[in-house]
């Protein structure tokens, strides 16, 4: 579960359940679109947030009869959680993307949608934000949406050089451009890419290079849309498993990469599952984060992290001896 996603979840929760006195855990869980194990997970949570004092009688109190939950005492969260600038100006990134997109079923209801979080922010005149001009993004990042989006409406086809994280490499590819995504505030072209045979998402920010090519962009006709209903990380089966353990100042690689959250730890650490195809590659990753992340398993993983480090520390006494001769 990942740690942006439950922020919002845990600020909206009281305000909800203040809403629905006596509501069943399962039907909670549903709304919120997470296992009712979760929804446990964040109402503990939740009995250790409150006002500065941190006494009894500020903490947020909740009440469980059976399979049921009320809250008791809200600790003055008994308001909505209202979007902030850059919040609104992210959506309003993605509703535009939506209506654009073809095959929406009904897109006057997200152009009104637009019209109205266009009005809300402009009334509200969020320092620093400029509504309806992109999320906070790079300069080349917004440049690649906008050479997306033209490829898109002129239905053609792409030469792009893109980085894969999970492989450390740079490859160059032809894609058919199909349709744009935002997905947890990322963008992502989703083509059929021609060197691989098959329907691909490539995120906006790791392409280095983009040209749109005069050829018109025809993907197959059994090319079918990603299913994203469970997020844009599909596990392949070549792939191996890692168990880490991140200090809270490498947490962010849980954001970056695609992982599994298993377990919040004392002291601010996080225990993820993450997935790897490349074990050189994944080694390079752990040695970086500085010893602030510890390998779990597997036992040939962490191994062969001791190895290398070992290696590298052996190299810098050779060298510091031949210096100081």
């Amino acid at each position: 579960m990942s740690t942006t996603g439950r922020m919002p979840r845990l600020l909206a929760l009281v305000p909800y359940l203040l809403a629905r006195p006596g509501i069943k855990i399962d039907d909670a869980a549903h709304d919120f679109d997470v296992t009712p194990k979760q929804l446990r997970k964040d109402l503990e949570l939740l009995w250790m947030c409150g006002l500065p004092g941190y006494g009894p009688g500020d903490l947020i109190d909740l009440s469980f009869e059976g399979d049921t939950i009320v809250v008791t005492h809200d600790a003055g969260m008994n308001r909505p959680l209202r979007l902030t600038g850059g919040e609104a100006t992210a959506m309003l990134v993605a509703l535009r993307a939506l209506a654009e997109t073809p095959g929406v079923v009904d897109a006057d209801a997200v152009r009104r949608a637009i019209a109205k979080i266009e009005a809300a922010a402009g009334q509200a005149q969020p320092s620093g934000i400029v509504v309806g001009g992109g999320v906070r993004e790079g300069k080349k990042t917004a440049g690649t949406r906008e050479a997306v989006r033209a490829a898109l409406t002129a239905k053609r086809a792409l030469r792009i050089r893109y980085y894969t994280a999970s492989k450390d490499e740079i490859t160059e590819r032809t894609v058919d451009p199909m349709r744009l995504l935002i997905v947890q505030a990322v963008g992502y072209l989703e083509a059929w890419c021609r060197r691989a045979e098959g329907v691909r998402l490539f995120r906006l920010d790791r392409i280095d290079e983009l040209t749109v090519l005069d050829e018109p962009a025809v993907p197959p006709a059994h090319a079918r849309p990603t299913d994203i209903s469970d997020g844009v990380f599909r596990p392949r089966p070549d792939q191996q498993e890692a168990v880490l353990v991140l200090d809270p100042d490498t947490r962010w690689v849980a954001e970056y990469y695609p992982c599994e959250e298993l377990d919040e730890l004392d002291g601010g650490r996080l225990r993820i599952r993450m997935r790897y195809a490349d074990e050189s590659w994944m080694v390079r990753l752990i040695l970086g984060l500085g010893g602030d992340a510890q390998v779990e398993s597997p036992a040939a993983l962490g191994e062969a992290v001791r190895r290398r480090a070992a290696d590298a520390l052996a190299r810098v006494r050779h060298l510091t001896s031949t210096y100081e001769q």
